[in-house]
């Protein structure tokens, strides 16, 4: 009797043993794939894709657009798209590894139509351009408004002006505009620079 009584404790310690091996076990593999889990992205954000930033007429070839800097180097300006969603991008110049906001500014007394330019960190501006197969450069202006939309020309020395558009790899195409949210001529100030307007490439129906 005393024999059996002892069995059956023995057997008591040992299930509870091996219970509590069993539990370690579980409660450590839960951790395990937890910690692994908790690693893994719930999504990949999808890579920037370049819009071309073009000056169009419907008679004529696309222009390029270029922001030019002060030592007469010319830098890519393109509309950027880091979603899937394209009714309104970004458009940047890509100036020495650096992507500078372009910006309708405040109009200085002697100028008939708003300046666009690319704005570095320390202020510096650096002009937005349209350019000819020939090499003539075009001055791209904020050129009239429609409610808070300021219409983008690229405008020869013979007054002909060109629209601004922004063309996908797969060849969606958005008008590249000026927007304004308030009524102030000043909408904000950027790196000390004064500005109208923000660029951004737009959908259009």
């Amino acid at each position: 009797m005393k024999t059996h009584q002892q069995t059956q404790k023995t057997s008591g310690i040992y299930a509870l043993n091996v219970l509590f091996v069993l539990s370690t076990f579980s409660v450590n593999g839960q951790i395990i794939l937890t910690k692994k889990d908790s690693n893994k992205p719930e999504t990949d954000k999808p890579a920037d894709i370049y819009w071309h930033v073009k000056a169009f007429r419907p008679e004529a070839k696309l222009l390029r657009i270029k922001a030019i800097d002060k030592e007469g180097n010319y830098h890519d300006v393109k509309a950027i798209q880091d979603s899937d969603d394209t009714s309104i991008l970004n458009v940047k110049a890509l100036v020495d590894g650096e992507r500078l906001p372009i910006k309708m500014i405040v109009k200085g007394a002697n100028d008939r139509f708003y300046p666009v330019k690319a704005i570095a960190k320390n202020g510096t501006l650096v002009d937005i351009k349209a350019i000819t197969e020939d090499g003539e450069i075009m001055g791209v202006k904020g050129f009239s408004r429609s409610g808070n939309i300021i219409n983008l020309r690229a405008i020869t020395k013979n007054n002909r002006y060109y629209n601004v558009i922004a063309i996908s790899p797969q060849g969606k195409v958005n008008a590249v505009k000026g927007i304004k949210m308030f009524d102030s001529e000043e909408e904000a100030v950027i790196n000390g620079v004064s500005i109208y307007a923000h660029i951004k490439a737009i959908h259009q129906d």
